[in-house]
Protein backbone atom coordinates (compact mmCIF):
# COMPACT_ATOMS: atom_id res chain seq x y z
CA UNK A 1 0.00 0.00 0.00
CA UNK A 2 1.44 3.33 -0.78
CA UNK A 3 1.88 5.68 1.82
CA UNK A 4 -0.25 9.04 2.14
CA UNK A 5 2.67 11.38 2.24
CA UNK A 6 0.62 14.20 3.10
CA UNK A 7 -0.66 12.23 6.25
CA UNK A 8 2.50 11.67 7.14
CA UNK A 9 3.42 15.37 7.18
CA UNK A 10 0.39 16.56 9.64
CA UNK A 11 1.43 13.16 11.58
CA UNK A 12 4.80 14.80 12.00
CA UNK A 13 3.18 18.50 12.86
CA UNK A 14 1.17 17.05 15.55
CA UNK A 15 4.23 15.41 17.25
CA UNK A 16 6.42 18.23 17.14
CA UNK A 17 4.11 20.56 17.69
CA UNK A 18 2.86 18.29 20.91
CA UNK A 19 6.50 18.93 22.03
CA UNK A 20 5.45 23.06 22.36
CA UNK A 21 3.40 22.45 25.24
CA UNK A 22 5.71 19.17 26.79
CA UNK A 23 8.82 21.42 27.14
CA UNK A 24 6.81 23.24 30.04
CA UNK A 25 5.89 19.40 31.51
CA UNK A 26 9.69 18.85 31.21
CA UNK A 27 11.20 22.13 32.90
CA UNK A 28 8.76 22.82 35.29
CA UNK A 29 6.42 21.37 38.10
CA UNK A 30 3.46 19.77 37.28
CA UNK A 31 1.42 22.33 37.93
CA UNK A 32 2.89 24.66 34.92
CA UNK A 33 1.51 23.23 32.46
CA UNK A 34 -2.24 24.88 32.86
CA UNK A 35 -1.49 27.66 35.23
CA UNK A 36 0.88 29.68 34.57
CA UNK A 37 0.80 31.11 37.69
CA UNK A 38 1.37 27.66 39.61
CA UNK A 39 3.91 29.63 41.89
CA UNK A 40 1.28 32.12 42.63
CA UNK A 41 2.59 35.29 40.49
CA UNK A 42 3.46 35.67 37.47
CA UNK A 43 5.66 37.55 34.94
CA UNK A 44 4.26 39.54 32.09
CA UNK A 45 6.24 37.09 29.41
CA UNK A 46 5.15 33.99 30.82
CA UNK A 47 1.35 35.54 30.98
CA UNK A 48 1.68 36.16 27.00
CA UNK A 49 4.08 32.68 26.22
CA UNK A 50 1.08 30.83 27.79
CA UNK A 51 -1.66 33.27 26.00
CA UNK A 52 -0.33 32.61 22.79
CA UNK A 53 0.45 28.60 23.22
CA UNK A 54 -3.20 28.52 24.63
CA UNK A 55 -4.15 30.27 21.59
CA UNK A 56 -2.83 28.21 19.04
CA UNK A 57 -1.19 25.07 20.49
CA UNK A 58 -2.67 23.52 23.42
CA UNK A 59 -5.22 20.62 23.08
CA UNK A 60 -4.60 21.40 18.87
CA UNK A 61 -1.44 19.26 18.37
CA UNK A 62 -2.80 16.84 20.91
CA UNK A 63 -6.49 16.72 19.46
CA UNK A 64 -4.92 16.33 15.47
CA UNK A 65 -3.09 13.29 17.00
CA UNK A 66 -5.60 11.67 18.64
CA UNK A 67 -7.89 12.24 15.41
CA UNK A 68 -5.14 10.83 12.93
CA UNK A 69 -4.84 8.05 15.84
CA UNK A 70 -8.20 6.89 14.89
CA UNK A 71 -8.12 7.43 11.41
CA UNK A 72 -4.99 4.67 11.65
CA UNK A 73 -7.75 2.59 13.10
CA UNK A 74 -9.61 2.60 10.48
CA UNK A 75 -6.78 1.94 7.94
CA UNK A 76 -5.74 -0.71 10.23
CA UNK A 77 -9.57 -2.88 9.97
CA UNK A 78 -8.43 -4.64 7.12
CA UNK A 79 -6.01 -6.42 9.05
CA UNK A 80 -8.48 -8.19 11.59
CA UNK A 81 -9.60 -8.56 15.23
CA UNK A 82 -6.39 -10.60 16.41
CA UNK A 83 -4.02 -7.98 14.74
CA UNK A 84 -5.76 -4.59 15.90
CA UNK A 85 -5.97 -6.02 19.45
CA UNK A 86 -2.42 -7.35 19.63
CA UNK A 87 -1.10 -3.67 18.13
CA UNK A 88 -2.88 -1.93 21.10
CA UNK A 89 -2.14 -4.10 23.56
CA UNK A 90 1.41 -4.12 23.16
CA UNK A 91 0.85 0.13 23.07
CA UNK A 92 -0.58 0.20 26.57
CA UNK A 93 2.17 -2.03 27.43
CA UNK A 94 4.56 0.51 26.14
CA UNK A 95 2.53 3.29 27.26
CA UNK A 96 3.25 1.49 31.05
CA UNK A 97 6.75 1.30 30.67
CA UNK A 98 6.81 4.96 29.35
CA UNK A 99 4.51 6.47 32.44
CA UNK A 100 6.33 4.55 35.06
CA UNK A 101 10.31 4.29 34.46
CA UNK A 102 10.86 7.14 31.79
CA UNK A 103 8.14 10.03 32.21
CA UNK A 104 4.83 10.81 34.08
CA UNK A 105 3.24 12.72 31.23
CA UNK A 106 2.56 9.38 28.81
CA UNK A 107 0.09 9.74 26.51
CA UNK A 108 0.34 6.36 24.75
CA UNK A 109 -1.26 3.97 27.46
CA UNK A 110 -4.33 6.67 27.10
CA UNK A 111 -4.36 5.93 23.33
CA UNK A 112 -4.08 2.19 23.73
CA UNK A 113 -6.49 1.90 26.10
CA UNK A 114 -9.32 3.75 24.94
CA UNK A 115 -8.01 2.88 21.41
CA UNK A 116 -9.19 -0.90 22.73
CA UNK A 117 -12.81 0.27 22.74
CA UNK A 118 -13.00 2.90 20.27
CA UNK A 119 -12.02 0.51 17.18
CA UNK A 120 -14.67 -1.66 17.41
CA UNK A 121 -17.25 1.24 17.61
CA UNK A 122 -15.27 2.42 14.33
CA UNK A 123 -15.81 -1.26 12.82
CA UNK A 124 -19.49 -1.69 14.02
CA UNK A 125 -20.84 1.73 12.79
CA UNK A 126 -22.99 1.97 9.91
CA UNK A 127 -22.32 4.95 8.51
CA UNK A 128 -19.67 7.75 8.28
CA UNK A 129 -22.47 10.14 9.33
CA UNK A 130 -23.33 7.99 12.72
CA UNK A 131 -19.89 7.54 12.75
CA UNK A 132 -18.77 11.42 12.99
CA UNK A 133 -21.86 12.21 15.12
CA UNK A 134 -21.00 9.68 17.79
CA UNK A 135 -17.69 11.03 17.96
CA UNK A 136 -19.12 14.96 18.85
CA UNK A 137 -21.26 13.34 21.27
CA UNK A 138 -18.45 11.49 23.21
CA UNK A 139 -16.57 14.73 22.95
CA UNK A 140 -19.49 16.64 24.19
CA UNK A 141 -20.18 14.37 27.15
CA UNK A 142 -16.42 14.88 28.04
CA UNK A 143 -16.80 18.77 28.44
CA UNK A 144 -20.02 18.17 30.55
CA UNK A 145 -18.28 15.92 32.74
CA UNK A 146 -15.50 18.54 32.98
CA UNK A 147 -18.22 21.12 34.11
CA UNK A 148 -19.61 18.82 36.17
CA UNK A 149 -15.98 18.35 37.92
CA UNK A 150 -15.73 22.07 38.11
CA UNK A 151 -19.24 22.44 39.71
CA UNK A 152 -18.32 20.12 42.57
CA UNK A 153 -15.00 20.86 43.38
CA UNK A 154 -15.39 23.70 45.60
CA UNK A 155 -12.83 26.55 44.99
CA UNK A 156 -9.73 25.72 47.09
CA UNK A 157 -7.10 25.27 45.10
CA UNK A 158 -5.53 21.81 45.05
CA UNK A 159 -1.71 20.97 45.06
CA UNK A 160 -2.31 20.45 40.89
CA UNK A 161 -3.00 24.00 40.29
CA UNK A 162 -1.05 25.64 43.33
CA UNK A 163 1.53 23.80 44.76
CA UNK A 164 3.10 25.23 48.13
CA UNK A 165 6.55 25.74 48.16
CA UNK A 166 7.20 22.21 50.11
CA UNK A 167 5.73 20.69 47.13
CA UNK A 168 7.16 22.09 44.58
CA UNK A 169 10.69 21.45 46.23
CA UNK A 170 9.54 17.89 46.89
CA UNK A 171 8.45 17.49 42.88
CA UNK A 172 12.49 19.21 42.07
CA UNK A 173 13.96 16.61 44.43
CA UNK A 174 12.71 13.42 43.23
CA UNK A 175 12.83 14.14 39.80
CA UNK A 176 16.47 15.58 39.79
CA UNK A 177 18.28 13.69 42.89
CA UNK A 178 15.32 11.25 44.62
CA UNK A 179 16.75 7.81 43.46
CA UNK A 180 15.14 5.49 41.47
CA UNK A 181 12.70 4.14 43.73
CA UNK A 182 11.10 7.57 44.78
CA UNK A 183 10.69 8.19 40.88
CA UNK A 184 8.94 4.92 40.67
CA UNK A 185 6.72 5.60 43.34
CA UNK A 186 6.12 9.51 42.26
CA UNK A 187 4.99 7.91 39.21
CA UNK A 188 3.36 5.62 39.74
CA UNK A 189 1.03 7.72 41.90
CA UNK A 190 0.59 10.16 39.00
CA UNK A 191 -0.26 7.32 36.69
CA UNK A 192 -2.83 6.15 39.17
CA UNK A 193 -4.63 9.68 39.39
CA UNK A 194 -4.50 10.16 35.05
CA UNK A 195 -6.19 6.46 35.10
CA UNK A 196 -8.69 7.66 37.00
CA UNK A 197 -9.02 10.76 35.22
CA UNK A 198 -9.16 8.93 31.86
CA UNK A 199 -11.90 6.72 32.58
CA UNK A 200 -14.35 9.73 34.49
CA UNK A 201 -13.34 12.57 31.85
CA UNK A 202 -10.72 12.40 29.35
CA UNK A 203 -11.47 9.09 28.05
CA UNK A 204 -15.16 10.36 26.50
CA UNK A 205 -13.00 13.11 24.69
CA UNK A 206 -10.36 10.97 23.15
CA UNK A 207 -12.91 8.25 22.22
CA UNK A 208 -14.62 11.11 20.33
CA UNK A 209 -11.77 12.19 18.43
CA UNK A 210 -10.38 8.98 17.59
CA UNK A 211 -14.05 8.07 16.27
CA UNK A 212 -14.21 11.99 14.31
CA UNK A 213 -10.72 10.50 12.61
CA UNK A 214 -12.10 7.60 11.91
CA UNK A 215 -15.14 9.17 9.94
CA UNK A 216 -12.80 11.73 8.60
CA UNK A 217 -11.07 8.89 6.85
CA UNK A 218 -13.69 6.56 5.97
CA UNK A 219 -15.16 9.19 3.94
CA UNK A 220 -11.89 10.31 2.02
CA UNK A 221 -11.33 13.35 3.51
CA UNK A 222 -8.27 12.74 5.08
CA UNK A 223 -7.12 11.23 2.12
CA UNK A 224 -7.08 14.61 0.15
CA UNK A 225 -10.05 12.96 -1.81
CA UNK A 226 -11.84 16.66 -1.86
CA UNK A 227 -11.00 19.76 -3.43
CA UNK A 228 -8.28 22.35 -2.75
CA UNK A 229 -10.72 24.88 -2.37
CA UNK A 230 -12.70 22.71 -0.04
CA UNK A 231 -9.66 22.54 2.22
CA UNK A 232 -8.63 25.72 2.30
CA UNK A 233 -12.12 27.02 3.08
CA UNK A 234 -12.78 24.70 5.42
CA UNK A 235 -9.15 25.45 7.19
CA UNK A 236 -9.76 28.80 7.53
CA UNK A 237 -13.43 28.45 8.70
CA UNK A 238 -12.47 26.24 11.61
CA UNK A 239 -9.10 27.49 12.44
CA UNK A 240 -10.66 31.11 13.10
CA UNK A 241 -14.17 29.60 14.65
CA UNK A 242 -11.60 27.60 17.13
CA UNK A 243 -9.62 31.01 18.15
CA UNK A 244 -12.79 33.29 18.59
CA UNK A 245 -13.91 30.13 21.11
CA UNK A 246 -11.11 30.30 22.73
CA UNK A 247 -9.95 33.66 22.72
CA UNK A 248 -12.82 35.21 25.85
CA UNK A 249 -11.86 32.11 27.64
CA UNK A 250 -7.84 33.02 27.54
CA UNK A 251 -8.93 37.50 28.72
CA UNK A 252 -11.11 35.88 31.55
CA UNK A 253 -8.20 33.60 33.09
CA UNK A 254 -5.77 36.30 32.46
CA UNK A 255 -8.47 38.48 34.46
CA UNK A 256 -9.19 36.64 37.31
CA UNK A 257 -5.26 35.78 37.71
CA UNK A 258 -5.65 32.30 37.12
CA UNK A 259 -8.53 31.34 39.60
CA UNK A 260 -9.11 27.99 40.32
CA UNK A 261 -12.44 28.34 41.05
CA UNK A 262 -12.97 29.17 37.84
CA UNK A 263 -9.92 28.47 35.51
CA UNK A 264 -8.94 25.13 36.40
CA UNK A 265 -12.58 23.65 35.03
CA UNK A 266 -15.06 25.72 33.49
CA UNK A 267 -12.76 28.15 31.18
CA UNK A 268 -11.28 25.07 30.52
CA UNK A 269 -14.14 24.18 28.74
CA UNK A 270 -13.64 26.58 25.40
CA UNK A 271 -10.51 25.74 24.88
CA UNK A 272 -11.45 21.85 24.65
CA UNK A 273 -14.24 22.80 22.29
CA UNK A 274 -12.44 25.25 20.02
CA UNK A 275 -9.38 22.47 19.65
CA UNK A 276 -10.52 19.94 17.66
CA UNK A 277 -12.00 22.41 15.55
CA UNK A 278 -8.15 24.19 14.68
CA UNK A 279 -6.89 20.86 14.94
CA UNK A 280 -9.04 19.66 11.67
CA UNK A 281 -8.74 23.26 10.60
CA UNK A 282 -4.36 22.77 10.41
CA UNK A 283 -4.78 19.38 8.58
CA UNK A 284 -7.28 20.56 6.28
CA UNK A 285 -5.12 23.51 5.26
CA UNK A 286 -1.77 21.39 4.74
CA UNK A 287 -4.06 19.63 1.94
CA UNK A 288 -5.48 22.56 0.48
CA UNK A 289 -1.71 23.87 -0.46
CA UNK A 290 -0.13 20.45 -0.36
CA UNK A 291 0.60 21.38 -3.85
CA UNK A 292 2.40 24.95 -2.88
CA UNK A 293 4.67 22.96 -0.10
CA UNK A 294 5.30 19.37 -1.42
CA UNK A 295 8.59 20.19 -2.77
CA UNK A 296 9.95 21.90 0.04
CA UNK A 297 13.01 19.57 1.55
CA UNK A 298 11.95 20.76 5.27
CA UNK A 299 8.16 19.49 3.78
CA UNK A 300 9.58 15.85 3.77
CA UNK A 301 11.57 15.90 6.49
CA UNK A 302 8.66 16.38 8.33
CA UNK A 303 7.01 13.72 7.00
CA UNK A 304 9.71 11.23 7.66
CA UNK A 305 8.97 12.42 11.50
CA UNK A 306 5.55 11.42 10.91
CA UNK A 307 6.56 7.90 9.41
CA UNK A 308 8.14 7.77 12.63
CA UNK A 309 6.00 9.34 14.65
CA UNK A 310 6.47 6.45 17.98
CA UNK A 311 10.26 6.97 17.50
CA UNK A 312 10.38 10.59 17.74
CA UNK A 313 7.43 10.97 19.92
CA UNK A 314 10.04 8.88 22.57
CA UNK A 315 13.56 10.35 21.26
CA UNK A 316 11.73 13.84 22.97
CA UNK A 317 11.15 12.05 26.17
CA UNK A 318 14.98 10.65 26.26
CA UNK A 319 16.36 13.99 25.45
CA UNK A 320 14.20 15.97 28.04
CA UNK A 321 14.19 14.16 30.99
CA UNK A 322 17.87 13.59 30.10
CA UNK A 323 18.29 17.58 29.84
CA UNK A 324 15.68 18.90 32.83
CA UNK A 325 15.60 15.41 35.60
CA UNK A 326 19.61 13.78 34.97
CA UNK A 327 21.78 17.07 34.07
CA UNK A 328 19.24 19.46 36.56
CA UNK A 329 18.32 21.89 34.46
CA UNK A 330 14.60 21.47 36.00
CA UNK A 331 13.54 24.70 37.31
CA UNK A 332 16.06 26.40 35.98
CA UNK A 333 14.15 28.02 32.94
CA UNK A 334 11.33 30.22 32.96
CA UNK A 335 8.41 29.20 30.69
CA UNK A 336 9.26 31.94 27.57
CA UNK A 337 13.09 30.54 28.19
CA UNK A 338 11.90 26.85 27.53
CA UNK A 339 10.79 27.36 23.91
CA UNK A 340 14.32 27.73 23.21
CA UNK A 341 15.26 24.18 23.54
CA UNK A 342 12.26 23.12 21.21
CA UNK A 343 13.87 24.02 17.92
CA UNK A 344 16.91 22.46 19.28
CA UNK A 345 14.67 19.24 19.89
CA UNK A 346 12.68 19.16 16.58
CA UNK A 347 16.47 19.57 14.73
CA UNK A 348 17.29 16.12 16.66
CA UNK A 349 13.73 14.44 15.40
CA UNK A 350 14.37 15.32 11.64
CA UNK A 351 17.77 14.53 11.23
CA UNK A 352 17.20 11.54 13.23
CA UNK A 353 14.06 10.78 10.91
CA UNK A 354 15.63 11.73 7.82
CA UNK A 355 18.85 9.48 8.45
CA UNK A 356 17.15 6.41 9.66
CA UNK A 357 14.96 6.76 6.60
CA UNK A 358 17.24 6.65 3.84
CA UNK A 359 18.49 3.11 5.36
CA UNK A 360 15.25 1.26 6.50
CA UNK A 361 11.86 1.29 5.56
CA UNK A 362 10.69 1.80 9.28
CA UNK A 363 11.19 3.62 12.61
CA UNK A 364 12.88 1.25 14.98
CA UNK A 365 10.01 0.99 17.13
CA UNK A 366 8.21 1.18 14.63
CA UNK A 367 10.04 -2.15 13.83
CA UNK A 368 9.81 -3.77 16.69
CA UNK A 369 6.19 -2.75 17.40
CA UNK A 370 4.98 -4.39 14.41
CA UNK A 371 7.06 -7.55 14.64
CA UNK A 372 6.01 -7.75 18.15
CA UNK A 373 2.34 -7.35 16.97
CA UNK A 374 2.75 -10.17 14.17
CA UNK A 375 4.13 -12.85 17.09
CA UNK A 376 1.24 -11.77 19.44
CA UNK A 377 -1.43 -12.33 16.94
CA UNK A 378 0.02 -14.88 14.78
CA UNK A 379 -0.17 -13.33 11.77
CA UNK A 380 2.88 -13.29 8.96
CA UNK A 381 4.94 -10.28 8.52
CA UNK A 382 4.36 -10.83 4.49
CA UNK A 383 0.64 -10.66 5.11
CA UNK A 384 1.35 -7.29 6.59
CA UNK A 385 3.55 -5.60 4.71
CA UNK A 386 2.98 -2.30 3.38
Amino acid sequence: MERNVTLDFVRGIAILGILLLNITAFGLPKAAYLNPAWYGDIAQRDAWTWALLDLFAQVKFLSLFAILFGAGLQMLLPRGKRWIQSRLTLLVILGFIHSLFFWDGDILLAYGLVGLIAWRMIRDAQSVKTMFNTGVVLYLIGIAVLLLLGAISGSTPNRSWLPDAANVQYEMWWKTSGGFTEAIANRADMLSNTLLALGAQYGWQLAGMMLLGAALMRSGWLKGQFSLHHYRRVGTLLIGLGMLINIPSIVAQWQLGWSYRWCAFFLQAPRELGGPMQAIGYAALAWGFWPQICGSKLVSAIACVGRMALSNYLLQTLICTTLFNHLGLFMKFNRLQLLAFVPLVWAVNILFSVFWLKHFSQGPLEWLWRRLTARASGTSLERTSR
